[in-house]
C-alpha cells in the first residue's frame, strides 16, 4: 500500500458506487450463530448510510438477529475490497420491497412479494475498512516483480477506514 493520503470523499463515493453496481457480498451477525457469513444481495442507500437485503423470516440468519445486532458485510470487485460493519435489524418494508423487487430477487422467492415469510433486513453502516486497487494487470505484474527483487511490499493501491455515524 502507498503512503499517500486518501481523500475521504473519493473513497466513500467509490465504496457506495461499487456497492450499487455489484451488490453481491457476504453478510453475517458478529459473534452469534450461525458462525458463517452468507451470500446476500445488498441494496445500497448511500444518503441514509444503509444497506437493505431481502430474506425470509424463518432463516438461521434472521432468527439470530436481535434489534441492532452487530453485523458485517464483506464484498469485493476487481478494484475494491471492503468490510462494512453496523447494526442489523429485521424490517418488513413494503415500499422498499416494491422498489428493489426484480427478476433475480423473484427467482429466490417464488411465492412473490406476498410470501408470508418474506421480509427485509436493514444494516445501518457504522464504518468500513476499504482497500482500493489502483493497479491494472501490467502494473500488478511490475509491482510484484519489483517487490520480490527489492524484498519490499508492492504498491498496488490504498487502504482507508471510513466512519459513518
Amino acid at each position: 500500500m502507498s503512503s499517500k493520503p486518501l481523500d475521504r470523499a473519493t473513497v466513500e463515493r467509490r465504496l457506495w458506487n461499487d456497492l450499487q453496481s455489484h451488490q453481491i457480498g457476504m453478510l453475517g451477525v458478529a459473534d452469534q450463530a450461525p458462525r458463517h457469513i452468507q451470500p446476500m444481495t445488498a441494496f445500497a442507500e448511500p444518503d441514509q448510510g444503509e444497506l437493505w437485503f431481502f430474506s425470509r423470516n424463518d432463516t438461521d440468519l434472521v432468527r439470530c438477529i436481535e434489534d441492532g445486532s452487530p453485523a458485517l458485510f464483506v464484498f469485493q470487485t476487481k478494484d475494491i475490497q471492503a468490510c462494512l460493519t453496523g447494526d442489523l435489524v429485521v424490517r418488513h418494508d413494503d415500499a422498499r420491497m416494491d422498489k428493489y423487487w426484480n427478476a433475480v430477487v423473484s427467482a429466490w422467492y417464488p411465492e412473490g412479494k406476498d410470501d408470508p415469510h418474506l421480509t427485509m433486513l436493514r444494516m445501518r453502516v457504522a464504518d468500513a475498512e476499504v482497500w482500493l486497487r489502483e493497479a491494472g494487470p501490467v502494473r500488478f505484474a511490475w509491482e510484484i516483480a519489483k517487490a520480490n527483487a527489492r524484498r519490499e511490499m508492492p504498491d498496488l493501491g490504498e487502504r482507508a477506514h471510513l466512519r459513518f455515524q
